[in-house]
């Protein structure tokens, strides 16, 4: 498996854990991306697969920019790969 298919897969459980967690208000949080940053530092391989654990904040930011270009148009790639992609480049230490 491919860094940027273990980063996609990373972020497909973390889609289907927040919406778990949020499953009340099914799925809505204005603040998603903190959300996803701390799932993603403390309770996934993310620093492993990116060689380096990224500054939250970094990561926060990532992720709210990469849902603002991705949404920007219409794509046939799956959110994951696109957003996986695009944070090995980003943020990877390699």
């Amino acid at each position: 498996m491919s860094d940027a298919t273990a980063v996609a897969d990373l972020l497909h459980e973390a889609a289907e854990t927040h919406h778990v967690v949020y499953r009340i208000v099914d799925g809505d949080d204005p603040d998603w991306a903190s959300w996803y940053a701390d799932w993603l530092l403390t309770l996934s391989e993310l620093p492993q697969l990116l060689g380096a654990t990224p500054v939250r904040s970094h990561l926060v930011h990532a992720l709210v920019q990469l849902d603002r270009d991705y949404t920007a148009e219409s794509r046939e790639q799956r959110w994951e790969d696109w957003y996986a992609e695009r944070l090995l480049a980003e943020l990877g230490a390699g």
